[in-house]
């Protein structure tokens, strides 16, 4: 199967699950700017959590030094997860193009790629990145220009539909990999610890996921390194799921 064709498949369960949190933030947004600029904003982030942090910061007049700064520390863990990805990714592709994909990294295609076996290409991460995408940006659009359509109840109860998605995409690859499992109970407890010990809960949000981020993938890069043979680089391998249509041909 073609790499972009096959990161679109690993994609649409991502697309779907964005669609539906894109438009509780596009309901939100309108309370405070106008749809346009919700949509705007949407296609040039790809960031819940900053999102809904920097239209909340911009409803309540914030300076733009505090705006800037907030979604320094929220989103600064995609810098994390794109130098993670660095590991597996192919090597040839121009530094312009990684920019690009770079720009589409997000917690939940991050997880998708980092676990799959599949050689990360630029066609593969287009091709993943494609869909969630659409759905993000189509879902702010219906939820910020349809939101005086739909029931309250309704729109509050897609808030918590992000954290479902991610929760469904890390536990199969944690039951089966001792190393994953053992970092998502690091940072679980981390931040477990950031929420109720009370000299360091009043650390800033950015600050408890940076740090429990950090301390998580260092612990684990210390004591569950990538071996030289299984670097992307190294290695060529045919997905389980491609076997019948690939035939004798590596992917």
């Amino acid at each position: 199967m073609n790499d972009f064709l096959y990161g679109m498949k690993k994609g649409i369960p991502i697309g779907l699950g964005y669609f539906a949190v894109s438009f509780s933030f596009g309901v939100m947004a309108v309370k405070g700017i106008t749809p346009l600029s919700a949509v705007i904003i949407s296609a040039t982030n790809l960031t819940s959590a900053g999102q809904y942090a920097g239209v909340n910061l911009i409803m309540q007049h914030a300076p733009y030094i505090e705006l800037f700064l907030a979604l320094l520390l929220i989103n600064i863990r995609y810098s994390l997860m794109s130098l993670s990805l660095t590991q597996k990714i192919d090597r040839s592709i121009p530094i312009g193009v990684k920019l690009l994909i770079g720009f589409g990294i997000t917690d939940e295609i991050y997880a998708v790629s980092i676990t799959d076996s599949h050689k990360i290409t630029a066609k593969y991460m287009f091709g993943l990145i494609l869909l969630p995408f659409v759905g993000w940006v189509s879902g702010t659009a219906l939820g910020a220009f349809g939101s005086q359509f739909f029931n309250q109840d309704l729109l509050s109860a897609m808030g918590i539909a992000l954290y479902a998605m991610f929760i469904a995409i890390i536990i199969p690859d944690a039951r089966q990999n001792k190393p994953i499992f053992l970092v998502i109970i690091i940072a679980t407890l981390l931040s477990t610890g950031f929420y109720y010990i009370p000299v360091i809960k009043e650390i800033g949000l950015g600050f408890k996921i940076i740090i429990s981020t950090v301390i998580a993938a260092v612990i684990g890069a210390i004591f569950f390194p990538i071996k030289d043979e299984e670097k992307a680089d190294d290695i060529v391998i045919e997905p389980k799921e491609l076997k019948e249509d690939a035939g004798d041909q590596n992917v």
